[in-house]
C-alpha cells in the first residue's frame, strides 16, 4: 500500500503547508494533554493507590520516558522510510487508547503498563511531524514553523491541567455519596474523557498529503521507497534492546572491537544501576521506601526501577550509535560526530530536565505549600502555562528566524538568553507566600523560558540532510524525554522523600544552568562551520549527494 507524494503545485510555505501545520499542532496538543494528565491527578492517584512521591515520579517520568525514548529512535527511522502522516495517525490512535485504558487501572503496575503504551504511541508523532515540517517550510522559516508546532506542548499541558482539575472536582462532587458509573473515581473518569477524542483526530490526520522528501531544500531523496518499513523498524528496535543489540552488530558485520565495547558498556550500565539504586535507597526514610515486588528474594524499590530503566535507556542509545557507525555512516557523521549537534542536544536536554521537573510538581507544591484547590490551580497555572508557552514558543521561533537573517547563530543566541532571564523570576516564585504572585511568576517563566525551543530544534534539523530529519528529531526527543522527563520528576520526588522539603527539591533542578550556558556558547562558536560543511561531510561518509 502506498501514497503518492503531494504534487509539486503545492508550494513550500503555501496555504496547504500552514493547514498541515495547524493539524500537527492539534495533534501535539493532544499529545501533551495525555502526557501531562498525571500532574494534577497525582494527589488523587496517590491517595487511592497508596503511592509514594517516588512512585509518582516514576509514573510521571521514567516509565513513560524509557519507552518513548527507545522506541522513538526506531520510530524516527520509520518516519524516514514510511508515509509520515500514517505514522502519526497510528501513534495517535495507540496513545489515546492507552490513556483511556489508564482510567481502569487499580494498582501501580496496571497504571505503569498503560503509561508504557502511551509512551510508545507518542514516540511516533514528533519525529514524523518534524520531518513533514522540514519539507513543507523553507529553511528561513523553519524555526517559526517548528516553534508554532512546539507551542502544542504548553497548550496541551495547560489544557490538561485545566480540564482534568475541573473534571475531577466536578465528578467527585457529583458522586460524593457513591453511584459513580462503573464505580470510577474522578481521576479515572478524567483519563477516559481526555483519551477518547484523540481516536477521532487520527482519522483527520490520515487525510493529510505527503510531500516529497527534501522538497524545501531542493535535495529530493533518491531511490525507491522502503518496501518493508515495519520490518525495518522492528530491526531498528534490535539496535537498542538487549540481547538483540549484540545479534544486530554481528549481523551487520561490526568489527570485534565494537562488539567488545558493547558488552563492556552493558556491564558498566548494570554496575552503575546497582550502585545508584543502593545509594538512592539509602537516602529515603524507611517509611517512604516502597518495595514494588521481589525477584529471587531481592526487594526491588522504585529507585531500582528508575536506575534499571536509565541503564537500559542509555545502553540502548550507545548501541544505536554503534550500529549507525557501521550501517549508516553519513547519518552517524552528521549526528554523533558533529559536536554542535551534540551540544545543542545537551543544552535542550538539560533545559527540559528542569522544566519537566518543575511542571510535574508545581501543582502539588501549590496544594501543599500555598493552599490552592485543584480546580483553581488547574485553571490558573494550567492556562497561564498554556498562554505563556504558546506566546513564548511561537515568538521564539519568529524572533529566532529574524535574528538568523542578521547572524547565522541568532537562533542559539536567543536560546542562551531564554535560559538565563527566567531564573530570577523562578526563584522569586518559590519565595513568595502569595498565590496570585506565584501564578503570575509561573506565567512569566512559561513566557520567557520557552523562547529556546525553536532555536534548538531548527538548528538540529539544519545540521542533517532531509532524509535524516526523522532520526534527528528522534534524537532530540530521546534527550529531552529519556533524560529530561525520565529524570526530572524522579529527581524532585527522590529529594522530596529524602528531605521532606518539596520546595528545596524543586529549586535544586536549576543547578544544571551553568552547563547549559557553556554548551550553548560552544555551539554558537562552532555552528557556522558545521552548517556549511554538512553536505560535504555527508558525501565523504558515503552519501550519494
Amino acid at each position: 500500500m502506498s501514497q503518492e507524494p503531494a504534487p509539486r503545485t503545492e508550494r513550500v510555505g503555501g496555504p496547504y503547508a500552514w493547514y498541515v501545520l495547524v493539524v500537527l499542532v492539534v495533534v501535539y496538543i493532544f499529545n501533551f494533554i495525555d502526557r501531562s494528565i498525571l500532574t494534577i491527578l497525582g494527589p488523587y492517584i496517590q491517595k487511592d493507590l497508596g503511592l509514594s512521591d517516588g512512585q509518582l515520579g516514576l509514573l510521571s517520568g521514567t516509565v513513560f520516558a524509557l519507552f518513548y525514548g527507545l522506541f522513538g529512535l526506531a520510530l524516527g527511522r520509520l518516519a524516514d522510510t514510511w508515509v509520515r502522516t500514517w505514522t502519526i495517525a497510528l501513534g495517535l490512535s495507540i496513545w489515546s487508547g492507552m490513556t483511556a485504558l489508564s482510567g481502569f487501572a487499580t494498582n501501580f503496575g496496571a497504571l505503569a503498563a498503560a503509561r508504557v503504551g502511551v509512551g510508545i504511541g507518542e514516540a511516533s508523532a514528533s519525529p514524523a511531524a518534524y520531518s513533514l515540517i522540514g519539507d513543507w517550510f523553507p529553511k528561513a522559516k523553519r524555526a517559526t514553523a517548528l516553534s508554532i508546532y512546539s507551542s502544542g506542548i504548553f497548550i496541551g499541558a495547560g489544557l490538561s491541567f485545566a480540564i482534568s482539575g475541573v473534571v475531577v472536582q466536578g465528578w467527585n462532587k457529583a458522586f460524593e455519596g457513591g453511584g459513580a458509573p462503573l464505580g470510577l473515581a474522578g481521576w479515572q473518569a478524567a483519563f477516559l474523557i481526555i483519551g477518547i477524542p484523540g481516536l477521532m483526530l487520527a482519522a483527520l490526520v490520515m487525510t493529510l498529503r505527503e510531500p516529497p522528501r527534501g522538497l524545501a531544500d531542493g535535495l529530493l531523496t533518491k531511490g525507491p521507497r522502503e518496501p518493508h518499513p515495519f520490518r525495518k523498524t522492528a530491526a531498528e528496535l534490535g539496535t537498542v534492546l538487549p540481547p538483540f543489540t549484540i545479534i544486530n552488530l554481528r549481523r551487520i558485520g561490526a568489527p570485534a572491537s565494537v562488539v567488545r565495547n558493547n558488552l563492556l558498556a552493558m556491564l558498566i550500565a548494570v554496575g552503575v544501576a546497582v550502585l545508584m539504586t543502593r545509594f538512592t535507597d539509602s537516602l529515603v526514610p524507611p517509611a517512604k521506601l516502597k518495595t514494588l515486588f521481589h525477584v529471587g528474594g531481592v526487594a526491588l524499590t522504585s529507585n531500582a526501577i528508575q536506575w534499571a530503566a536509565m541503564a537500559l535507556g542509555l545502553y540502548g542509545v550507545f548501541s544505536w550509535s554503534q550500529s549507525l557507525s557501521v550501517r549508516d555512516k553519513p547519518l552517524h557523521e552528521l549526528m554523533w560526530r558533529t559536536p554542535v549537534f551534540l551540544q545543542a542536544l545537551g543544552a535542550g536536554t538539560l533545559i527540559s530536565f528542569g522544566s519537566y521537573a518543575v511542571s510535574a510538581w508545581i501543582y502539588i507544591y501549590a496544594f501543599r505549600r500555598l493552599g490552592a484547590t485543584p480546580a483553581e490551580a488547574g485553571v490558573a497555572l494550567g492556562l497561564g502555562a498554556a498562554l505563556g508557552g504558546w506566546i513564548g514558543t511561537s515568538m521564539g521561533g519568529i524572533v529566532g528566524d529574524a535574528w538568523k537573517l542578521r547572524s547565522g547563530t541568532g537562533r542559539l543566541k536567543l536560546t542562551l538568553m531564554a535560559s538565563v532571564l527566567p531564573l530570577p523570576i523562578a526563584f522569586y516564585a518559590f519565595a513568595t507566600h502569595s498565590l496570585p504572585t506565584f501564578y503570575l511568576c509561573y506565567f512569566l517563566v512559561s513566557l520567557i523560558g520557552t523562547f529556546w525551543l525553536g532555536g534548538v530544534t531548527a538548528t538540529m534539523q539544519d545540521l542533517v540532510l532531509p532524509r535524516m530529519r526523522g532520526s534527528a528529531g528522534a534524537m532530540f526527543f530521546m534527550g529531552t524525554t529519556l533524560i529530561g522527563l525520565g529524570n526530572g520528576p524522579y529527581f524532585v520526588g527522590l529529594l522530596s522523600d529524602a528531605t521532606g522539603d518539596l520546595k528545596l527539591a524543586i529549586l535544586s533542578t536549576y543547578i544544571g544552568a551553568p552547563i547549559v550556558w557553556l554548551l550553548l556558547t560552544l555551539a554558537i562558536r562552532g555552528l557556522p562551520t558545521a552548517e556549511a560543511s554538512r553536505v560535504e561531510r555527508a558525501r565523504l561518509a558515503g552519501e550519494p549527494v
